[in-house]
């Protein structure tokens, strides 16, 4: 079956007159689907093979179902353009969330939320019960993302007198690696593992999140959590809460983890006093989840020049993309090792590109291979002014649009034909297009820039106009049929547009004009 859950079959024998115990195992529950067929006569010989084959077909049917059912309902008639409907202040900046509940994303199966840190603030470091991957936005800055069992690679240590005499050697500290992020950044994060967020910047730092619910990592359900390790957020939102005089729907929880322990038992698990146990816990704290360090936060990292930074990147980009293409054997990464950071504002790195009309980007599984682990995908779009993206429809994943700068006009079409979405998209506002769902996007005036996140390791497109459309592939004479033109009229249809997926749109003077990125 997909995603691995391969039903199988035991067989449990009884004497003469009793029944038959079947177990079917779907790994979509802990318990089996047990069937009992009576029998008078038993034998292995005479149990059929279309009885087996019938079981077999059933357990099939009954994983796909629960399959199914967990992906969430998709029955949209109308999509809107998605705003923040909650929001978090914290000493060191505010988080926004959209609504998780809201029909778009709960067919999607994900939630996102936004983080606005200001300069010297540090996110506190957290875990969530789904994979998630979080977009640069703007500013700049480094994180550290801890896996158990990884060793701790970044170590300080300082020289004495006694050490440079051969005696001793004292180490300040010892921490698991610490990555760099800067703006055009995606950052990819496992299920479960924490991390935490510092602004080095002068500038805010803006960074879009999603959370993938719905991924075969979240054993729970679809409602998103975060687990923090320090601080006192559930006091924030029990403020928020207080100020409005009600929950708001839709929310995203959270909460020290530290605080549901008893002190003693941290003071003995961690070989500390019952006081600092207490700190743990951060019971009186006021601060929230994003606070500020007053003298800028000391941790060890490599020196990393800016343009050594983006030097580096030119200079063995080519060859890492030719070592990524390669056929993965399974021993390229581990999970300590991992690459989890690509930088998609890269005009270099794009796959299409139209210097009249814009450029489009993808990182999948294939260009950062832990995303086939997350089964997740991100593509970047640019279009110039007035520019059109060619209508098309993902094959095999949904598509969160969050607009980075600049607007559009965006249509989207079910199944049934019926504009379900038909208006302007502007910076800041998040669009779900639902799997098949045709689309198309024309920028304003300023032109438009999106991230776009794919609930696929590995999302794919199909196209309704241009050299590589479905139209371009069918027969001319099936084209003149089947919209009742000529054939002259049928061809101009099937070949007047050249171009791949952007296309260079139409001004008022009726040329196309490149804008400023």
């Amino acid at each position: 079956m997909q995603n691995g859950k391969t039903p199988h079959l035991r067989v449990n024998p009884k004497p003469h007159s009793s029944p038959i115990y079947i177990y079917i195992y779907t790994n979509t529950s802990h318990s089996p689907l047990l069937i009992t067929i009576y029998t008078y006569i038993f034998t292995m010989a005479k149990l059929s093979l279309s009885v087996l084959t019938f079981l077999l077909l059933f357990s099939f049917s009954f994983a796909v179902k629960g399959e199914t059912w967990q992906q969430g309902e998709c029955q949209i008639d109308r999509i809107n353009a998605q705003e923040p409907s909650n929001r978090i202040q914290a000493e060191g900046g505010v988080s926004e969330f959209w609504d998780f509940n809201n029909d778009e994303f709960r067919c999607a199966g994900v939630s996102i939320h936004r983080h606005r840190l200001q300069p010297r603030a540090l996110m506190l470091p957290a875990y969530h019960n789904a994979p998630v991957l979080a977009y640069i936005v703007q500013g700049t800055g480094y994180h550290g993302v801890m896996v158990s069992g990884c060793p701790e690679t970044f170590e300080s240590s300082q020289q004495s007198e006694q050490f440079q005499e051969g005696r001793s050697r004292k180490f300040l500290d010892r921490h698991q690696k610490i990555g760099q992020f800067r703006r055009g950044d995606i950052v990819a994060i496992p299920a479960g593992a924490a991390h935490w967020v510092y602004n080095n910047g002068d500038q805010e730092l803006l960074v879009v999140v999603l959370q993938d619910n719905t991924n075969n990592a979240n054993q729970l359900d679809q409602n998103p959590r975060s687990f923090f390790l320090a601080g006192n957020p559930q006091r924030e939102q029990e403020q928020q809460q207080f100020g409005h005089g009600r929950i708001r729907r839709g929310q995203h929880e959270f909460g020290n983890v530290f605080k549901g322990f008893d002190i003693q038992t941290l003071a003995e698990v961690f070989g500390v006093d019952e006081e600092t146990a207490r700190k743990l816990q951060n019971e009186n704290d006021e601060r929230g989840h994003l606070i500020i360090v007053e003298r800028g936060l000391q941790v060890i990292k490599p020196p990393l020049r800016g343009e050594e930074y983006g030097r580096r990147e030119e200079e063995y980009g080519g060859e890492e993309e030719r070592y990524m293409g390669r056929s993965a054997n399974g021993l390229e990464e581990t999970i300590c090792t991992a690459k989890i950071r690509e930088n998609l504002d890269k005009p270099s790195r794009a796959d299409i590109y139209n210097p009249r009309a814009g450029r489009f980007s993808t990182v999948n599984s294939l260009t950062l291979p832990i995303l086939g682990f997350l089964r997740l995908s991100v593509a970047r779009g640019v279009l110039y002014k007035n520019a059109i993206m060619t209508p098309h429809w993902c094959v095999n994943a949904h598509s969160i649009i969050y607009v980075t700068k600049g607007e559009s006009r965006m249509q989207i079409v079910n199944h049934r034909g019926q504009a379900v979405f038909d208006g302007q998209v502007r910076e800041g506002q998040v669009v779900v297009v639902p799997q098949n769902f045709a689309v198309v996007k024309q920028a304003g005036e300023q032109g438009c820039e999106w991230v776009e996140f794919n609930t696929n390791d590995n999302a794919m497109i199909n196209t309704l106009s241009g050299r590589t459309s479905a139209l371009r592939g069918l027969p001319v004479d099936v084209i003149a049929n089947a919209y009742q033109i000529s054939r002259e009229e049928a061809e101009r249809l099937k070949y007047n547009r050249e171009e791949t997926l952007i296309f260079s749109g139409r001004s008022r003077s009726g040329r196309g004009e490149v804008a400023s990125t």
